[in-house]
């Protein structure tokens, strides 16, 4: 007997906007903070877990019109997430993403026979196996002199009498992660009370005044992101397997930050930025290091510039607004017995470089074509001060939270952990057998430091 299909698709939707709630045609202009994601261009896989003890029929007739309509009523506040990205190669026009009357976003309703419990682990977990539940992108398609991009769209996968996932693809042009997330607050507290009252009075409706005027920036990026390549069509890579790698979830308490901390601030005294962010990169980096040969390999960190601009940008600014703040060393260096100090002492230096650069973090990153990149690249994805555990959408909060577009390059996901805000949550997708190298120095490594 054959076995049973994976994933089963229930229902695929398209949820617009409440009618003549948004306007006939609505656009976002573009900056270079944008810019940026057409060139450097895996999209954003987000996945929340929830413990959902319900049947197929509850799924169908509760669930899946509840979350729909909450949807509905959310884009009516975040029009860009059911527009589309237009791009115009063969002209001057910047890219902005564009909403017309009656655009939508593409959700799928599907069941997965999985282990649920497995998926909602710590421990490593075949990578191959959360793709089912991601949502792809629309392609793209040439309309007149532009071309268009969808980018969002939703699955919501029951695991029947245990519970849900909630999948989430955005194009990285859309917004950062501080966009993404009030995003997603919004739709969990509209789906979790049934309307946008409870959302209206948080106040936090998104800006989407330009605030950010760097003409020069725009056109150095806009040149590197080589729009004019864009004709026919232009494809975000997709997550596929078979592949070895597996995803695991690493703590690090309070206690466990607080003695790297107090490692770092002892041996390095005159080190200026020394905060949990900083120890935890560092520490993830030196590890991760530990499975190359010698090579040179860059850390980025991303910086929300949101407060560090002059004049203030607000919290609610929609789009991106982050500069990467990068650390280049090789990894023989990393590897080395005092690796962690040394991690730790780059990422602490250039931090404090950039936060206190004169002319401002924008100034600092300076045009796209003054950065060298390397063939290594880690980057981290997500933030600690974001809490994702406090998304509910009337299920009480996530059982577990991944990012799943870390697949794509040796990155990492960080943030505040589900159990206390105090600790950080470390997720990491590398290959079965770099894994168990990277469990051993991760246990070993932090008992030799504190």
């Amino acid at each position: 007997m054959d076995s049973l299909p994976i994933l089963s698709v229930l229902e695929e939707s398209r949820v617009s906007p409440p009618p003549d709630t948004i306007g006939c045609n609505k656009s976002l202009p573009l900056t270079f903070f944008d810019f940026q994601w057409l060139a450097f261009n895996d999209p954003v896989h987000t996945l929340f877990f929830y413990d959902l003890p319900v049947t197929k029929t509850h799924f169908i007739n509760t669930t899946l019109p509840n979350l729909k309509q909450s949807l509905s009523i959310t884009l009516q506040h975040f029009f860009p997430y059911a527009g589309k990205l237009t791009i115009f190669p063969t002209s001057t026009k910047k890219p902005e993403i564009c909403y017309v009357e009656g655009d939508s976003v593409a959700v799928t309703f599907a069941e997965c026979n999985l282990d649920f419990k497995d998926l909602t682990g710590n421990h490593p977990r075949e990578c191959d196996k959360f793709y089912h539940l991601i949502p792809l992108l629309g392609r793209s398609a040439k309309v007149a002199d532009s071309i268009t991009i969808s980018v969002f769209s939703v699955q919501v996968t029951l695991f029947p009498n245990s519970g849900i996932s909630i999948g989430m693809t955005n194009h990285h042009i859309l917004g950062d992660a501080n966009t993404t997330f009030l995003f997603r607050k919004a739709w969990s507290l509209i789906t979790q009370f049934g309307s946008d009252e409870s959302f209206l009075a948080t106040g936090t409706l998104p800006v989407y005044d330009r605030l950010v005027n760097y003409p020069e920036l725009d056109e150095s990026y806009l040149k590197h992101a080589k729009v004019e390549t864009f004709i026919e069509e232009y494809e975000l890579p997709r997550l596929c397997g078979p592949t070895d790698k597996v995803r695991a979830t690493f703590i690090l308490t309070r206690s466990m930050i607080n003695g790297l901390k107090k490692l770092v601030s002892t041996r390095l005294p005159t080190l200026a930025h020394v905060s949990s962010l900083t120890v935890t990169c560092a520490y993830i980096w030196n590890c991760l290091a530990q499975l190359h040969k010698d090579e040179p390999i860059l850390f980025i960190l991303p910086v929300d510039c949101r407060t560090r601009m002059d004049p203030l940008i607000p919290t609610a600014y929609f789009g991106n607004c982050v500069v990467a703040c990068m650390s280049l060393a090789r990894t023989s260096i990393l590897k080395e017995k005092e690796g962690f100090l040394m991690a730790a002492k780059m990422i602490g230096e250039n931090l404090h470089k950039m936060l206190t650069y004169k002319d401002g973090v924008v100034k600092y990153l300076g045009p796209v074509e003054n950065i060298e990149f390397p063939k290594k690249i880690m980057a981290v994805a997500g933030t600690p001060k974001l809490k994702f555990y406090e998304l509910d959408f009337g299920f009480g909060k996530p059982r577990k939270h991944e990012t799943v577009s870390i697949d794509y390059t040796e990155s990492i996901s960080i943030t505040a952990s589900r159990e206390s805000s105090e600790d950080l949550e470390i997720g990491v997708s590398i290959s079965a057998t770099e894994m168990d190298v990277f469990v051993s120095n991760f246990n070993s490594n932090l008992d030799a430091y504190i």
